[in-house]
């Protein structure tokens, strides 16, 4: 199918000329291309209001975020040999940066490839499709990866909430070979099982890989309280790197239990436990018991998921590492993440800042990072950009 013409209002192509590949449901002008008359994931090529030729790219009428273009070349439009140019020239990345096949292989617009989430877990792809238009080159899609992977098994973890606003499906499907069970996954001298099958996005968090592995560098001696622990991939980091106990806090038993299991694999099962309870009331009843720790972990899951929401969310994260805070012994370290990409970095930091007053402590920051470079941030695209993980020493007020 050619693609069909996608016209702008007059002054909506400057986001796209500086590189960006979003176009906004308000930005198109439906009396010169109705949007009503296009399908879900239909090809289309977007123009200026004056003609101007801008992309190739994807339409959904349906959703607020309606064409992402992924070809600024006239020649280039999507196709299964683009598809594969683009995935090799991401593999070529990730084996520049990793000796082993554990990493975000695809990470969507930050490889050029909007809608498109894979996670490489060996010879497993791990595969996640988030918008109408990748849904309909899907055949296409698993091709190329097979084509440039050769991967044993690939399963789609298309049971993210996202898929609803495009109005598509939600499911788990094994599309070549068939569910292979927990995997080891190992990072740095750590071993954790891992199910791509199960569990969170598709089973782990590579996003945060390089920031766990800096423990090591700031030291964990002493206690260690990790809160929403997941698999305990901070806290048996911690545990590595030498804590003499480490508390791992989750909402849910499962986390709970793998958690455990990646201890007992790991030989650190003695200076491990678990706690099952909400975040925030783990915390207050942590505080009431006047409990100390020496380094406080708090990885929570995005408090703010639309614009919206900022406000709340904000007053959500600001409680939550207050409460950090007064368990956390004097001259104790806090590291904080929030991977809600409209609490930019320095507004995070001004949360933190404010839940200190609260707490009565000072803080210095020692470290502001993002996601791992598995996770590529475009320049043009700040939404690529979504991951804050502050690491902080907390001193008396002043």
């Amino acid at each position: 199918m050619s693609p069909a013409p996608l016209r702008l209002k007059k002054d909506q192509d400057r986001r796209l000329l500086a590189g960006h590949c979003w176009v906004y449901s308000n930005e198109v002008d439906t009396e010169a291309t109705p949007l009503k008359d296009l399908e879900p994931g239909q090809p289309v090529e977007v123009l200026s209001q004056r003609g101007r030729w801008l992309g190739y790219g994807y339409v959904n009428p349906r959703s607020l975020i309606c064409a992402r273009i992924v070809s600024h070349h006239r020649a280039r439009p999507l196709s299964p040999a683009l598809l594969v140019e683009r995935i090799r020239v991401a593999l070529a990345l990730r084996q520049r940066l990793y000796a082993r096949p554990f990493y975000r292989l695809i990470h969507g617009e930050g490889d050029a490839l909007p809608g498109l989430i894979v996670d490489r877990y060996d010879d497993l792809l791990a595969v996640q499709i988030t918008t109408a238009g990748i849904e309909r080159e899907r055949a296409e899609v698993l091709a190329a990866l097979e084509q440039v992977l050769r991967p044993r098994h690939i399963v789609l973890r298309n049971d993210n909430p996202v898929r609803a606003q495009e109005g598509l499906p939600q499911a788990i499907e094994w599309v070549l070979g068939s569910d292979p069970g927990p995997l080891i996954l190992t990072e740095g001298e750590v071993r954790f099982a891992v199910n791509p099958g199960q569990g969170q996005k598709t089973g782990w968090f590579f996003d945060q890989a390089d920031n766990r592995l800096a423990l090591h560098r700031f030291g964990c001696h002493g206690r260690v309280l990790d809160v929403c622990c997941y698999l305990g991939a901070w806290g048996l980091q911690a545990a590595a790197a030498g804590a003499s106990a480490v508390t791992l806090v989750d909402s849910a038993a499962s986390a709970l239990e793998q958690a455990g299991a990646n201890a007992e694999r790991n030989g650190l099962v003695e200076r491990v436990s678990g706690l099952h309870g909400d975040a925030f009331e783990a915390l207050r009843a942590l505080r009431a018991d006047q409990e100390r720790f020496d380094l406080v972990i708090l990885d929570p899951p995005a408090f703010i998921k639309r614009r919206k929401d900022l406000a709340e969310g904000e007053r959500a994260y600001q409680r939550l590492n207050r409460l950090g805070l007064e368990v956390l012994s004097p001259g104790g370290l806090l590291v904080t993440s929030s991977c809600s990409f409209h609490l930019q970095r320095d507004a995070f930091i001004q949360v933190m800042q404010r839940a200190a007053r609260r707490a009565g402590v000072g803080l210095q920051l020692l470290q502001a990072a993002g996601q791992g470079p598995d996770h590529p941030v475009h320049p043009a695209i700040p939404e690529t950009s979504y991951l804050k993980t502050l690491v902080l020493r907390a001193l008396p007020a002043v």
